[in-house]
């Protein structure tokens, strides 16, 4: 396919998929700008001054920061907040490692919280468009809502490559059509485009007062969420057609639709139901337009579900949130999967809110706070980045990204207005799933750091006992542990001291194995490193190989294994039935100068490896081998 051709076609997937979250916003975003909770007089200057703020946010934070600077911190192609906290050295994150990563494990819980939130409000007012129609069709708005959460969380198994062939088109026709309703809006008021002048959005704050300010700027921060997911969805097809997405066809449609609100505010002062999108639509054209809103909110949905699974996914192989079953639905697409756990999260999430909140207007009160705060981070964090990946200077870094941090915690600080009004519900997820990843994080490190508190034999002494050993076991036995043994003088895994204790005889061949998950999305060479520490033939071997799998990769040891075994450069069997796969299941036991915070922590951590997938399955081990699990107490401190 010629590079143009392929250029065409990755650009308009980027608008199915990048771009359904910020393109369904202009349903609900002006509605409280002008009727929500700040009231303000719809009078020339004020709507001046409001769509003025509109369209001077989407050019600063999405045009510019995102589209045209974020975009550029690629991580071997791939965006989002855990490719970010990659691209950072290694001096940088020792010195400001664990503040940056809680942060971004903030913004991570936080975008799970805003991707229970936006379906629902994308949902709802989408389907209130009908009460504009036919306001006898109200009490019907909700079930309605509730049924198509449900049919949309329920083919989630299914995968999404399906429906996302009409993703694209349907996304295409969306925008145009609020292009055009918003131009007849604009030809009947062009005193509208006035607002392109940013002294009305400046003269719009200096004369209003700091609390309406900040409602209005609550408000306005609903216009350009979904801006984030062009970086989280860099991986899926490049910086170039989501740029061209954005400047082509996305950025235009929205701010011709604002102005045409805009337009129709100034010359309709009395809206029905206070509607704005759907108030200048032709009555002729209102179910249509339905349709079109429910289609389009679907498949923003969609986006922001299969953004939470590679969310989680990511998370999942940093070491960062308990193994979760992780199906893929689509045999050449390793990146469409399938989480079942974090799917029905999301929906029960959704249906709560809905049923508690029933109309997007009070949803919005939700809506917001948690892309804000994310947001914030994704500036703080590209400080470094500028500085040490593009090699900026500190003055030209500063002169960047501190204005657009403010610019930012300026969203932020107004969007912290509705927290009592909803902004409990994204900040509330937010927190919890942080608390489960720190604490997912300090049970991992605490139970490793355990292991090593372990009297255990060395290597030197392992190899001694076999060459001594005139009796094996007849098998080949694979050790799944924390940390590799590479010297002579590195300690075995606690579970070989184990074994040796109770069986007193060793396996023909012992092999050590270790995943390790380095901070880059693909490992494209030196995937394994083998070290033998002892290989005879007839008598059998000892080595130890290390497997690097990055976090946007299937981390399949098992076939990984095999291809080594079929090479020869492992004693394996190639044969996988006959592998023995030894794993050890920690009975994890307080130690005595615990404290109850700690305690607590501890029992949050044996419940989250209850509903963890085991080990050895999660990287591919438990299909085929032979398992054989043993008890170890284990004392954390």
């Amino acid at each position: 396919m010629p590079s143009h051709r392929k250029l065409a076609f990755s650009t308009l997937g980027a608008i199915g998929i990048v771009y359904g979250d910020i393109g369904t916003s202009p349903l609900y975003a002006l509605n409280q700008i002008f009727h929500g909770p700040a009231r303000l007089t719809p009078d020339p200057a004020t709507v001046l001054g409001g769509i003025s703020l509109v369209i001077w946010s989407l050019i600063i934070i999405v045009a510019v920061k995102y589209a045209l600077l974020v975009l550029r911190a690629d991580n071997d192609g791939e965006g989002g907040l855990f490719a970010l906290y990659a691209l950072l050295s290694g001096e940088t994150r020792k010195h400001h490692g664990h503040t940056l990563l809680f942060a971004l494990i903030m913004g991570a819980g936080l975008l799970f919280g805003d991707g229970i939130i936006t379906p629902a409000i994308s949902v709802l007012s989408a389907v209130e468009g009908l009460s504009v129609a036919t306001p006898d069709t109200t009490p019907f708005i909700l079930p309605i809502t509730v049924l198509l959460l449900t049919v949309l969380f329920a083919l989630q198994a299914r995968g999404t490559s399906s429906v996302g062939k009409i993703f694209s088109p349907v996304l295409v026709v969306w925008f145009l059509a609020i292009a055009f309703f918003g131009l007849r809006q604009i030809l009947a008021a062009p005193q509208v485009l006035q607002a392109f002048n940013p002294v009305w959005a400046a003269r719009f704050l200096i004369e209003g007062n700091l609390y309406g300010d900040l409602l209005t700027l609550g408000a306005v921060m609903l216009c350009v969420t979904g801006g984030e997911a062009m970086y989280a969805d860099l991986g899926h097809f490049g910086a170039r057609p989501i740029r061209l997405g954005w400047f082509l066809l996305v950025f235009p449609s929205l701010v011709c639709n604002y102005l045409g609100q805009g337009a129709f505010q100034l010359t309709h002062p009395v809206i029905a139901g206070n509607n704005l999108f759907y108030g200048m639509v032709p009555r002729a054209a209102l179910y249509p337009m339905v349709i079109l809103a429910t289609l389009a909110t679907i498949i923003a949905s969609q986006s922001l579900i299969s953004g939470a699974f590679s969310l989680m996914t990511q998370a999942v192989r940093l070491g960062l949130f308990p193994r979760l079953r992780i199906v893929h639905t689509h045999a050449e697409h390793g990146g469409q999967i399938y989480i079942g756990f974090i799917n029905w999260s999301l929906y029960l999430g959704c249906i709560i809110l809905a049923v508690t909140f029933g109309s997007s207007s009070r949803l919005a009160a939700a809506y917001g706070l948690a892309v804000s705060g994310v947001m914030v981070i994704t500036s703080l964090a590209m400080y470094p980045v500028a500085r040490e990946r593009w090699h900026w200077s500190t003055r030209r870094a500063a002169l960047v990204w501190w204005p657009l941090t403010a610019l930012n915690g300026s969203f932020l600080a107004a969007s912290s207005l509705k927290f009592l009004e909803g902004g409990y519900v994204p900040v509330g997820i937010g927190l919890v799933v942080f608390a489960v990843m720190v604490t997912w994080r300090w049970g991992r490190q605490a139970t490793s750091a355990a292991y090593s508190r372990k009297h255990t034999m060395d290597i030197a002494e392992l190899v001694g006992l076999h060459r001594q050993s005139s009796h094996f076991l007849d098998r080949n036995a694979i050790l799944m542990i924390p940390r590799a043994p590479h010297k002579a003088h590195d300690h075995t895994p606690a579970l070989l001291q184990l074994l040796w204790d109770r069986y007193g005889v060793l396996p023909r061949n012992l092999i050590f194995v270790t995943v390790s998950h380095p901070k880059v999305p693909y490992v494209h060479a030196n995937r394994y490193k083998i070290t033998v520490f002892e290989q005879t033939p007839g008598r059998g071997s000892i080595l130890s190989v290390d497997v690097s799998f990055g976090f946007m990769e299937e981390p399949n040891v098992e076939s990984l294994l095999e291809e080594m075994a079929q090479q020869e450069q492992i004693a394996l069997p190639t044969d996988r039935r006959r592998w023995i796969v030894h794993v050890a299941h920690e009975n994890l036991l307080p130690s005595r100068t615990m404290n109850s915070l700690r305690r607590l922590r501890l029992r949050l951590f044996q419940f989250l490896r209850t509903v963890s997938q085991p080990t050895y399955y999660y990287y591919g081990m438990g299909v085929y081998v032979q398992l054989s699990a043993e008890i170890m107490p284990v004392h954390l401190r």
